[in-house]
């Protein structure tokens, strides 16, 4: 898998050497420190291993992080190993008395004064002693990368000499030698990212759209970096560069593999087909895929329309076709006129887009995008038999949010004439009972989808505010938050066994009769014995919008991670919004960055429901709002336990000031607004992780 690491260090700067010349050699017990101290060239043990190998590691992360090794084929069993330039100026490593070449950069240049210097971007690079030109380097260990991808170093091809830049995962901790997981560039009319298993193609993203690659939130632009996508007729590469250059960033193909589990399905057919084999299709299995409802004819044209789909990974270009000066319109006349069309797209969606891509056959490994974490979705319009698109502007219109996600989703609204429809007509047949309002009836959606439908009557006494379920009042939301924060507290510090519950969220808490909140759904929950307040796991499970920083990434769990959620919950009760997929249409933050907006500008009032009203005692509520903060810091040190907590809720004494919260995000406003009614087809991702 790949993983994304930052970190924020103050370096050191070293007097140690940060060159040897051809005179010079490197033995076992020696390094190279980079001038400005950042990364140190030696020779290391991996993990519990006796070999020896040579490579660059950061020089300032307390735990050896090693980012680049030569000899990854052929470990020395010793400590006889030197590294120096031949006669020839190629870099070699030598062991047992200097007489068996382990390893050698094989360099076909030649310079009259070689030297061999490691650079602070971590470089390794043979050069002419009077040249600082990086495209005359007679070697550089940035054209070899192993597993590792540092600033400035290109993940992609050379097309003038065919060579290719990828990462290839370690086998174990313990032996770096290429395992089977690579990390790279897929070369075709319209190139990719694409992981690999063996020969197996396990991951991919889209293709370069002009923003992004959409389908890897990690390669996306931040406050930390900035990336750049370059195809041109000499080289096709993906490269970042560092924004703040004194935090520390790079991306490691890891040797293990694990699925993000989702509590909805993680594919489904899109709007107007249907699973080739119904009998073979659940959640766990649709490796035979779908097909159209509605075969196409190539005879009947004017049966033939387009159905636009928004936010999406577009699909496998393996059989696709590109033309970047043909606008829209000519693209989807050139589909039209093409039996074999399945669908078409803008290749480049900056401005008002550009570029024609065609895919013909299966359309393989579409993915809806989720918002927050890649905002690099696209538009496609799937060729489609124009009684599927008529039935589709028929059915019943249920909005979903663009990344598709079926789980936490506000209730959807449904027009008169959908009711009607799924009542027939509110048929006596269809009468379930009567109550005070008026008559319930039963009802099926056009999907099939089962519901109960009150009517309220002419002649009930309660009106339609009445009908409508009341809005809880300060008192009450109050009294929940507490109840809610006791029952964790008791999780965490009173119970018998500490229990870390790793997905808090409205839905599983309860409430009874007397509206007390009671904590539900443990079927995700870690038990820990005696002292023990903190795990990890390769299996992060859980709900996006809730999740805690370290655990959504690291797959880092403790005490802390109940409080992030917490504090995510305790926001949504105070503004009656939920924080997942609740972008604001001013500034495109989500809840936690809105609320933070107003919180920085003195406008903290502005967050709460406003079906409060006169209930809310506004002290109360803005000290809420602090409490949430606090529980949603980035770090989880930084955060309050759960007794504190507790304490904050009921007391008035001054509280800690605020950073800025984890997980604060933006989304572009281009995609702020879109909704759309096709059924969800999402595939499971890898997920991202360091080694």
């Amino acid at each position: 898998m790949i993983s994304s690491c930052s970190l924020v260090f103050l370096s050191d700067f070293s007097n140690a050497a940060d060159s040897i010349t051809q005179s010079q050699s490197l033995r076992d017990d020696m390094t190279l420190v980079s001038k400005d101290g950042s990364f140190e060239l030696g020779f290391f043990n991996p993990g519990s291993s006796k070999n020896r190998y040579l490579g660059i590691w950061f020089k300032n992360i307390p735990v050896k992080t090693v980012v680049w090794v030569a000899n990854r084929l052929n470990p020395i069993n010793d400590s006889s190993g030197v590294l120096m330039v031949n006669s020839s100026g190629s870099l070699v490593l030598l062991s047992q008395n200097s007489t068996t070449v382990v390893w050698s950069s094989n360099s076909t240049k030649q310079a009259s004064n070689t030297i061999v210097q490691l650079l602070d971007s971590g470089n390794l690079v043979v050069r002419d002693e009077k040249e600082q030109n990086p495209e005359n380097y007679l070697w550089q260990s940035f054209d070899y990368p192993c597993d590792t991808l540092l600033p400035g170093m290109k993940l992609g091809w050379d097309l003038r000499t065919g060579q290719e830049w990828r990462l290839s995962a370690w086998k174990s901790p313990e032996d770096p030698s290429p395992g089977e997981l690579t990390f790279g560039i897929e070369l075709n009319n319209y190139p990719g990212i694409v992981m690999k298993k063996g020969s197996e193609k396990y991951f991919r993203s889209s293709s370069w759209n002009g923003h992004g690659c959409s389908g890897i939130p990690e390669l996306k632009a931040n406050r930390i970096f900035n990336y750049s996508f370059v195809s041109n007729k000499d080289e096709v590469y993906y490269i970042f560069h560092m924004i703040n250059e004194s935090v520390i960033s790079y991306l490691v193909l890891n040797q293990t593999v694990n699925l993000i589990e989702r509590e909805s399905p993680f594919c489904q057919c899109l709007e107007g087909f249907k699973p080739k084999s119904s009998e073979t299709w659940n959640p766990d299995e649709w490796s035979k895929g779908c097909v159209r409802r509605t075969q196409l004819s190539c005879q009947d044209k004017d049966k033939i329309g387009f159905k636009k789909l928004v936010g999406l990974k577009l699909p496998d270009t393996t059989n696709s076709w590109l033309n970047r000066s043909m606008n829209l319109e000519e693209c989807k006349v050139k589909c039209l006129n093409d039996c074999n069309c399945t669908a078409y797209s803008n290749s480049d969606i900056r401005g008002e887009g550009s570029g024609c891509a065609i895919w013909y056959g299966d359309l393989i490994d579409i993915r809806q995008i989720s918002n927050g974490y890649d905002a690099n979705g696209q538009d496609i319009y799937i060729r489609m038999h124009t009684l599927d698109l008529e039935k589709l502007e028929n059915n019943v219109m249920i909005d979903q949010n663009i990344e598709g996600q079926r789980e936490d989703q506000e209730l959807p609204l449904f027009n008169l004439a959908t009711i009607v429809a799924a009542t027939n007509n509110f048929s006596s047949n269809n009468k379930l009972g009567e109550g005070g309002f008026g008559p319930v009836y039963k009802g099926t959606l056009t999907d099939g989808q089962e519901i109960a439908v009150k009517r309220l009557s002419q002649g009930s006494g309660q009106g339609l505010n009445q009908m409508r379920a009341k809005a809880l009042g300060w008192s009450m939301r109050f009294n929940i938050i507490y109840g809610i924060a006791r029952g964790l507290l008791y999780l965490h510090e009173d119970s018998r066994l500490r229990i870390i519950h790793r997905d808090l969220k409205a839905s599983n808490v309860l409430l009874d009769s007397k509206m007390s909140p009671k904590i539900s759904d443990f079927g995700m929950a870690r038990i820990c014995g005696g002292d023990q307040t903190e795990g990890n796991t390769n299996r992060v499970v859980g709900t996006y919008g809730y999740m805690a920083p370290e655990y959504a990434i690291d797959g880092l769990f403790s005490i802390k991670s109940d409080v992030f959620s917490f504090g995510i919950l305790l926001l949504e009760i105070l503004g009656g919004k939920k924080n997942r997929g609740s972008f604001h249409p001013d500034h495109s933050l989500n809840l936690v960055g809105h609320a933070w907006k107003l919180w920085k500008e003195g406008r903290p009032l502005e967050l709460i429901d406003t079906c409060l009203d006169d209930s809310c005692i506004l002290s109360e509520a803005v000290r809420c709002l602090h409490i949430s903060f606090l529980c949603l810091q980035q770090h989880p040190e930084d955060r309050p336990n759960m007794s504190y907590v507790v304490t904050m809720l009921h007391s008035e004494n001054s509280l800690p000031e605020p950073k800025e919260p984890g997980f604060f995000v933006g989304k572009k406003s281009s995609l702020l607004g879109k909704n759309q009614s096709s059924s969800t087809n999402e595939i499971t991702v890898s997920l991202l992780e360091a080694r």
